[in-house]
């Protein structure tokens, strides 16, 4: 209401109110309204509360055109029917919204739209809100053609494409690191006979990077890592723009490892490169086609989670390629992780459930990069922080930063929020949510959502109620209720979208990886998992600082030398983190 006191018009108590408010609008009153007069009308007019009659008054200021005579109204060309009904209108308008405020609310559904709504907002609310007879056919049954002709991908809706380039276009003004190398790197094209089979998020961001490495010579096919994170319009741009993509969001089970396989396509097309983030691309090809997983020529791998999964292949002597590890990069630990998550968290939770954070308590389990981020981000929204940790040295951290480390099972029963960054598994088990307070919030803001238990929710005497997309209420025999967000996959590209800008650093970091490793000469790399050479992460560094108009100092020869590094860099060890 705070915008409409600023509408054309002048404010509500400034207008003069009129004494009578007309009856409520029916079907009955259409009928009778053509034949009824203004004086038959005002006698059926019925008291109004003064506070509902300033708010009716200020919309009708708002939607009447305001004219300062009749000599305006017949120099603009509207006849006196036309605006007599929009007076009309008008009443049909008022009637209807009065009616639907005094009316009470059921438990069939949602409250309807009223009829004053405009047009634009109706239209953005079915585009959003509602499904076509179209969408609701399984992807994998429909017949899509680009307008080029290709038919090897599987989406949602190929008619999206329009809309999903501009999501693109937008994505690509916030991620000057990509584009510089587009610029710098697209005439040599150092992936010239690449053949990339990713396994990432597919957002407008990403898409960005996909397109970056088809414009470096690289031949792209794509699956999602999560089920939820897809952008059913930006996966429509990239098929129409050649790329090969198996994704749609709210995927199955089943559909999320069919999408794999099909991307992969071993019979008619043999990757030589694999860009994964949570490493199921890598342990699909590694189980089911282990003659293709020995002729990579590399694997760049973002996340915790797929790290995990190479360094145990390593141990056991079946990593075959080299991988590179972008997690554990710099730039991926410290902007990524930090920066994006604490930006993030705050949107996917606002989106999902408009929860308000002053006071609340809430309870960080793991104070990493990702953990430290939605800490510094709760905290400054008033939110009293608590930290679950098992390494000494972030729990330091976390009280060094005046946050109380406690264990989860000391702090559930008073938590009205529980929010999981380990990268682990069953970090929130079913002890745990017997014992959480009624209207708890549990979400996850690490990759995989193994982290908390998901299993042993799902028993008879529990009860799943979906409330909205991605927030389902979990309820116990005695009418306790748990809101789980997005079945506890990662929150904030499954409920909301992240910063382009930060998303390009680590976009950045991915793409030089793959370029080393593809044009790396034998024996540079065996087979073993290496971190990004420290110099490149301070090269993705350097693309981003003019953005900010940022000038770097530059040692001199003696500096340098006391030092005893180049002055160009690196400036770290590779060990630094």
């Amino acid at each position: 209401m705070a915008k409409d006191k600023n509408q054309k018009g002048g404010s509500w108590m400034d207008l003069a109110l009129p004494e009578d408010f007309p009856e409520p609008y029916t079907e009955e009153r259409a009928e009778e309204e053509e034949e009824d007069t203004e004086e038959a009308a005002k006698d059926r007019a019925v008291k109004c509360s003064p506070t509902l009659l300033r708010m009716l008054k200020a919309a009708e200021s708002r939607w009447t055109p305001h004219f300062r005579d009749k000599a305006e109204l017949s120099e603009l060309g509207l006849k006196a029917t036309e605006a007599e009904a929009l007076k009309t209108n008008m009443k049909i308008q008022v009637s209807d919204q009065q009616e639907e405020f005094n009316k009470p609310p059921t438990k069939a559904g949602p409250r309807p739209l009223s009829h004053s709504v405009s047009q634009s907002s109706a239209d953005s609310f079915s585009s959003v809100g509602s499904v076509s007879s179209e969408d609701e056919c399984p992807p994998q049954e429909k017949l899509q053609k680009t307008s080029q002709g290709l038919t090897d991908f599987c989406i949602k809706n190929i008619k999206q494409a329009p809309f999903g380039r501009k999501e693109i276009d937008i994505a690509q003004q916030g991620m000057p690191a990509l584009m510089i190398l587009r610029k710098r790197a697209g005439g040599e094209k150092p992936l010239a006979g690449a053949k990339v089979v990713g396994c990432t998020h597919i957002t407008a961001q990403t898409a960005v990077l996909i397109e970056t490495l088809a414009a470096l010579g690289a031949q792209c096919r794509w699956a999602a890592c999560n089920i939820f994170s897809t952008q059913n319009a930006v996966a429509a741009a990239l098929a129409e723009g050649g790329i090969s993509v198996f994704a749609w969001k709210g995927e199955s089970e089943d559909d999320f490892w069919w999408c794999i396989d099909r991307c992969v396509a071993a019979d008619s097309w043999e990757p030589n490169l694999i860009l994964d983030d949570g490493g199921d691309l890598t342990q699909w090809i590694y189980k089911k086609h282990p003659s293709l997983f020995k002729k990579l020529k590399g694997i760049v791998e973002e996340s915790v989670t797929g790290i995990y999964r190479l360094y145990l292949l390593s141990k056991a002597g079946k990593l075959c390629v080299p991988a590179m590890n972008v997690n554990d990069s710099v730039t991926k630990q410290k902007f990524d992780n930090l920066y994006c998550c604490k930006e993030s968290i705050l949107d996917g939770l606002k989106r999902t459930i408009d929860v308000m954070f002053g006071g609340k308590q809430v309870v960080v389990c793991g104070y990493g990069e990702v953990g430290k981020g939605c800490c510094a981000a709760l905290k400054g929204l008033g939110a009293v922080i608590y930290v679950t940790e098992v390494d000494p040295i972030c729990a330091l951290q976390a009280c060094m930063d005046g946050l109380r480390v406690i264990t989860l099972s000391e702090g559930i029963r008073h938590a009205d929020m529980v929010i999981t960054c380990t990268g682990n598994k069953n970090v929130v088990t079913r002890e745990h949510f017997d014992r959480m307070r009624s209207g708890c919030i549990v979400c996850n803001m690490g990759h995989s959502n193994t982290e908390i238990d998901l299993a042993s929710l799902r028993t008879r005497e529990l009860k799943w109620h979906r409330v909205r997309p991605q927030v389902d209420h979990i309820i116990w025999p005695d009418g306790k209720r748990v809101v789980l967000l997005a079945e506890g996959r990662l929150l904030n590209l499954s409920c909301s979208t992240v910063p382009s800008f930060v998303l390009s650093v680590t976009a950045s970091t991915q793409a030089l990886a793959l370029i080393e490793l593809y044009n790396a000469p034998a024996g540079r790399y065996k087979q073993d998992v290496y971190l990004l050479p420290k110099k490149m992460d301070e090269y993705v560094a350097s693309l981003h600082l003019p953005m900010f108009d940022a000038h770097v100092t530059e040692l001199t020869e003696g500096q340098a030398q006391y030092l005893g590094i180049s002055k160009h860099g690196p400036f770290k060890p590779n060990y630094y983190r």
